[in-house]
Order: C-alpha cells, then structure tokens, then sequence
C-alpha cells in the first residue's frame, strides 16, 4: 500500500482510480483510490455501497483511469 500511495502522490493522480501493484512475477494487488483515500479493492467491493464515486453512467466508466506501477 505504501507503494501505491508514493506513486499516486508522484503522479498526482486525482481519484477515483483503478491502481494495480505488481508485487512481483505472480502477485499482483489491487487498490481503489477514492476521496475518502486509498483501499483495498477486495474492501471496495464488498462495501460498494460506501464509494458514492463507483456509481458511474456507462459513458462516464470508459473515462475512469487504471493505473499500473510495478516495484
């Protein structure tokens, strides 16, 4: 998660955003960057109904930024 967070803050990225951390050749986590900060995808899906920022029209999804970093 520390990685994720540098890079969001080096890239400035602004949420909401997808952000994929390639651990290493096998692993890879997934996070959520909302306005309420960083989280576990896996959290996020479970509690969708806390990220008013997932509910998004079908136009709007294809402009919702992934972001991939490795380490």
């Amino acid at each position: 998660m520390t990685a994720a967070r540098k890079f969001i803050h080096s890239e400035g990225i602004a949420p909401p955003a997808l952000l994929l951390v390639k651990r290493n050749e096998h692993t890879t986590d997934r996070y959520f960057w909302a306005e309420k900060g960083l989280f576990g995808a896996q959290y996020v899906e479970e509690n969708h109904f806390l990220f008013p920022s997932l509910k998004l029209s079908d136009e709007e999804s294809d402009e919702l930024p992934v972001v991939a970093q490795s380490r």
